[in-house]
């Protein structure tokens, strides 16, 4: 016969085979209470796909021209350098070995770097004046996600989260597919002090292929459905019993819950991941047919299957560990591969979306953690550039078919209409119905939100 176990062993036990989130939900204590499914005024969003290029993707070469750099190719910077860079010593100017055109109604300019998305760029605001303030992949990347590149903070999609809550009990709130694990890593997509339902649940990692990608532990070998359904049943009963003079009793809670959304996704999540019903002309939409797109088209399509579920938040990331977006060298041959990788598939993402209506509730947000130098490295690379990049954003309420801000001449710097991360997010959460300044959290004794004291919504690009 079986000892009898006390409450924690029992918990520990009933939670083997429950999935991934229930290992999260047991991580950090919760504390505080939530604003939960709540917007603040009308959203043009209720949900968010971003479309995450690591490395920082140049965006002289992608979507912001300078006709001055092609001219002055060679000379000297005649602009004074930042004080701090992160490669160190600066060579001259780099013209872009790639030709724009441009495209649609509105006549804004892309490069031959992306065809296809060129052809949605009625639907596109590109947003040239987004600026940070460090130059470093790890600060940058932490920034772009959480707001802070010194502290531990919640991630976008936890506050998003958080301020939202989930439109389906089946699956998690917020899903980010095949996340690199540099450079923040986890922190990326944590909830930090916020409630552990908030927290990113991840697919598989940067260095797996999307078909492999899968939510660990997301079957129970040992014991049925039903046994497990029994568990948790009376894990509910002890918990109940237990709430009676607990002043935990929300943190329990939160763990119950965890368990029980690991138990219902054992068999929502391979049904949201089984691709095998969409017709052959959706997968040819997104370049599933063709092995250069097939990994990150599987990837857009997924994120579209989720948002169809209810999924509040997810993130796509473009990474691997040989080339990503960080040409200090190379700047031709590995642009040209990264934008081959994902041009297809993104515009697939954009036009499917459109056709079934969903464009206009999602916002598509697409970028990196910083652009790239005007200026040379060495002859053929470009260093990091967190002073002036683009951004851009697709659907969800934002003006199609504009070009919003500018950087200088040559496009070191941002200077018209500037959009520093903290105000991207707080567009981002306005666009969903959350004032950035409202959406607030209290822990050790002060209340926290994602945009800290900083933040203006950018409202010349809303619709």
């Amino acid at each position: 016969m079986n000892p009898v176990l006390n409450r924690r062993e029992l918990l520990g036990t009933a939670a083997l085979g429950f999935g991934q989130v229930a290992f999260q939900s047991l991580l950090g204590a919760e504390t505080g209470t939530g604003l939960v499914g709540s917007a603040h005024h009308p959203a043009r969003a209720k949900r968010v796909i971003f479309l995450f290029m690591k490395g920082g993707p140049s965006h002289v070469d992608t979507f912001d021209p300078k006709p001055l750099l092609d001219r002055d190719h060679g000379k000297p910077a005649p602009f004074e350098l930042p004080r701090v860079t992160f490669a160190g010593s600066s060579g001259n100017l780099l013209k872009s070995p790639w030709k724009f055109k441009r495209y649609g109604e509105s006549g804004l300019p892309v490069s031959d770097l992306f065809p296809n998305v060129a052809q949605c760029i009625d639907d596109l605001c590109i947003i040239r004046s987004a600026h940070g303030t460090n130059p470093a992949h790890g600060g940058a990347a932490l920034k772009l996600h959480t707001g802070s590149d010194t502290f531990v903070r919640p991630s976008l999609g936890s506050w998003v989260v958080y301020g939202l809550g989930s439109e389906n009990r089946n699956l998690p709130s917020f899903l980010t597919i095949c996340p690199t694990l540099a450079h923040g890593g986890v922190n990326n997509w944590g909830s930090a002090f916020l409630p552990q339902r908030c927290q990113g649940t991840p697919m598989g990692t940067a260095s797996s292929s999307a078909e492999a990608a899968k939510v660990r532990h997301i079957a129970n070998p040992s014991h049925s459905l039903k046994t497990q359904k029994q568990q948790l049943d009376f894990l509910n009963q002890l918990n109940h019993e237990a709430a009676q003079n607990n002043p935990q009793v929300e943190a329990l809670n939160a763990r119950l819950e965890s368990f029980e959304l690991a138990y219902r996704m054992q068999t929502s999540m391979p049904e949201a991941q089984d691709l095998s019903g969409e017709s052959y002309i959706t997968k040819k939409l997104y370049g599933i047919d063709d092995p250069v797109t097939e990994d990150f088209g599987r990837q857009c399509l997924l994120a579209r299957r989720f948002c169809e579920r209810g999924v509040r938040f997810v993130q796509v990331t473009h990474s691997d560990s040989e080339v990503q977006w960080d040409q200090h060298g190379n700047l031709y041959q590995g642009h040209t591969k990264n934008a081959a990788e994902v041009d297809k598939p993104i515009a697939g993402l954009l036009k499917d979306l459109k056709s079934r209506g969903m464009l206009e509730d999602t916002l598509v947000v697409w970028g990196g953690e910083f652009g790239r130098t005007p200026t040379a490295q060495g002859t053929d690379g470009r260093d990091h550039n967190p002073h002036g990049f683009t951004v851009w954003m697709a659907g969800g309420g934002v003006k199609g078919g504009m070009a919003y801000g500018a950087t200088d001449d040559y496009g070191y710097y941002a200077e018209r209409d500037k959009m520093h991360v903290h105000d991207l997010h707080a567009t981002i959460l306005h666009l969903l119905g959350l004032d950035h300044e409202r959406l607030t959290f209290r822990y050790a004794g002060r209340d926290f939100r994602l945009t800290d004291v900083h933040g203006q919504v950018a409202r010349g690009i809303l619709a």
